[in-house]
């Protein structure tokens, strides 16, 4: 096994791919189906609201969890636009339908295959700190608290992202690219339960500011599901930032708005609500660029895996994950336990060592070695290790497995690896999780994501978020559109030596992992997920899913999920715990359960040209997957 962290060309591949694939890790296990119940409760078809999972054909496809933004992307595909032309005009479009999750104060992680060149690249739009803002500026604070203030709005990176995105590998202007989003806005969409459902839990924080009561509380509650809700605000926001450009937004009067509502929060009269005040100032957002990475890459049994690098830590997590299945002999007769195990591991490292690189020395490469996975593979036995599992040392110098392994005595972490210099890290002996303390809040829906293709072969895949499910509650006033919390993404401290506090223009940590896979130097598959840190589990689990356990991407993608981040009882959707719980509770490993994990979208190249786009069918009211043409 060969696993690099690097930009490269891609081999051109001269032969058809077929449907069935070289294993990702290895697992000899027999293909695990989606049974048909499962089938049942998790593909239900979309039908009843316009959407429809899965779709296959030629000339280019589209996956996204709306079918506005899908149709969006797919009548830029067949103007002519390329994908990338296509994923900025759905993710602005998602920006009005999907409002909680995505828009232009907000921002994301891109992974693009350009089919021409034969290259990888992704573009970095995460969110930054204003130069104001110091490690300590969240101690104290509680979590909700923080959430809803101007404090924890980042500096937004979502526009300079498509500027970048269309300017690099797109056909098309911004102005032209904004254009499905604008008709959206400006004629409405159909509101259905899942949005109605996210406005009801925001309702109490809306009302406390008139700006977004006014647009997503009419009449003084959640807009009825199937109505027709209109954003005119956002939809002149739209057409006034593709006539003057990023610079309106970055140091002009879009910008300057943005601060205003960031410094002075616009609260309702008579509110009693706490909302803190921000730190953003204009030169923060003059500053701001995004920024072309090297992708992270690893090669598993023949397999190319490329996604994220740093800030986010789904590259480096889901590839050091990857390596770990890999090297060790669990996967073979307990693969669900591997999975659950190699996870545990690897969010043990991302807590330790991940952060924004411009501020940490973040180990990329040893994380992703081969050498290291078989070295943390050693601590994986018929048993679930103690929580939480220490990091491990990625400093280049490994050895093979102790005499005395866990698979011989249970899965003691104190005979693998030593913690070497855990507590030099100042690593706590919890693991850290996105939202500062872990166990503070579970991981919910936040986030978005989607995957394009075009008739040329390119490839996008591409996670947006404004962070939680709303944002930060605050709708600049007279545009249409929620600021992000990003920053609330950074520990709250204090813990000293912590790869991801906060500082003056850091990016926190994501956990964002837009993911493509290759096999013999040809896209094979696209995937992505939201679920704030369940999103790395999430893509993790389908890719084992599908290349391990000989599911279908459909089934892979409908299959009931479970997420372990290094924490004592593994979140897990009851259908999981239901099938694969007295198994994996004789292994040691505790559950608590949640209705839904991630709402995940992806692409596959089957033979013969032929691609299948996958949607959600049911978590986060199912997703919607087009094609340009069912025929050739």
């Amino acid at each position: 096994m060969r696993i690099t962290a690097r930009r490269g060309a891609l081999a051109p591949l001269t032969l058809a791919l077929a449907t069935s694939v070289t294993s990702l890790t290895g697992l000899v296990a027999p293909p695990a189906q989606a049974t048909p119940e499962e089938i049942r409760t998790y593909a239900a078809p979309g039908w009843a609201t316009g959407k429809v999972p899965v779709a296959e054909g030629y000339g280019g496809a589209v996956a996204t969890v709306d079918l506005d933004a899908s149709k969006a992307a797919l009548k830029i595909l067949k103007q002519g636009g390329n994908a990338m032309d296509a994923a900025v005009a759905a993710a602005a479009t998602l920006g009005v339908t999907e409002p909680y999750s995505a828009g232009l104060a907000g921002g994301g992680f891109l992974v693009y295959y350009d089919a021409r060149r034969k290259t990888v690249s992704t573009i970095d739009g995460r969110e930054t700190a204003p130069r104001a803002m110091t490690a300590t500026a969240f101690e104290g604070i509680p979590f909700a608290e923080a959430v809803t203030s101007g404090l924890s709005a980042g500096v937004p990176g979502s526009v300079a992202q498509w500027d970048l995105a269309l300017r690099r590998f797109g056909t098309l202007p911004l102005s032209r690219a904004l254009q499905p989003a604008i008709e959206v806005a400006a004629r409405g969409f159909v509101v259905d339960q899942t949005f109605h459902d996210q406005t009801a839990d925001n309702a109490d924080r809306f009302k406390d500011f008139p700006s977004t009561a006014r647009i997503y509380l009419p009449g003084g509650r959640p807009p009825a599901v199937g109505s027709v809700l209109r954003n005119p605000d956002l939809a002149a926001t739209y057409r006034e930032l593709g006539r003057r450009g990023p610079s309106w937004l970055y140091g002009g009067v879009l910008g300057a708005e943005i601060v205003a509502t960031v410094k002075r929060p616009p609260v309702t009269p008579g509110s009693t609500r706490v909302v803190r005040p921000g730190l953003m100032e204009l030169s923060d957002l003059r500053d701001y660029r995004a920024v072309e990475r090297p992708p992270t890459h690893v090669t598993v049994n023949g397999l190319d895996v490329y996604g994220m690098a740093p800030p986010s830590s789904g590259g480096s997590t889901v590839g050091e994950a990857l390596g770990i299945l890999a090297a060790t002999g669990e996967t073979a007769t307990a693969p669900l336990h591997a999975y659950l195990e190699a996870s545990r591991l690897a969010f043990a490292d991302r807590n330790a060592f991940v952060g924004d690189p411009a501020y940490v020395n973040v180990p990329l490469d040893e994380l992703l070695s081969e050498g290291f996975a078989k070295e943390r593979a050693c601590l994986i036995g018929p048993a679930a290790l103690p929580d939480p599992a220490p990091p491990g040392s990625p400093d280049g110098t490994y050895g093979p497995c102790p005499a005395a392994s866990p698979a011989q005595d249970g899965g003691a972490a104190d005979k693998g690896v030593p913690d070497k210099g855990a507590q030099e890290k100042g690593v706590q002996d919890k693991g850290v999780e996105d939202k500062g303390v872990q166990g503070e809040k579970p991981e919910g829906p936040e986030t978005t994501h989607l995957v394009v293709t075009d008739r040329w072969g390119d490839v996008v895949a591409y996670n947006i978020t404004i962070e939680q499910t709303g944002g930060n509650g605050i709708v600049v006033p007279g545009r249409g559109f929620l600021l992000n919390n990003q920053l609330t993404d950074f520990t709250f401290g204090p813990a000293s030596g912590d790869p991801n506090l906060p500082a003056p223009g850091k990016r926190p940590r994501s956990s964002m992992a837009p993911t493509i896979v290759f096999k013999d130097g040809k896209p094979l598959l696209a995937v992505g997920s939201p679920g704030g840190a369940t999103i790395i589990t999430t893509v993790l689990q389908i890719l084992v899913n599908r290349f391990d356990l000989g599911m279908s991407l459909p089934e892979a993608v409908a299959a009931p999920r479970a997420s372990q981040r290094n924490i004592a009882a593994t979140q897990a959707e009851p259908a999981f715990v239901e099938r694969y719980g007295p198994e994996l509770t004789a292994r040691g490993h505790a559950f608590t359960t949640t209705p839904e994990i991630g709402a995940a979208t992806g692409l596959e190249f089957l033979s013969g040209g032929r691609v299948q786009a996958v949607a959600e069918p049911v978590r986060r009211g199912g997703g919607s997957a087009l094609v340009v043409s069912p025929t050739r």
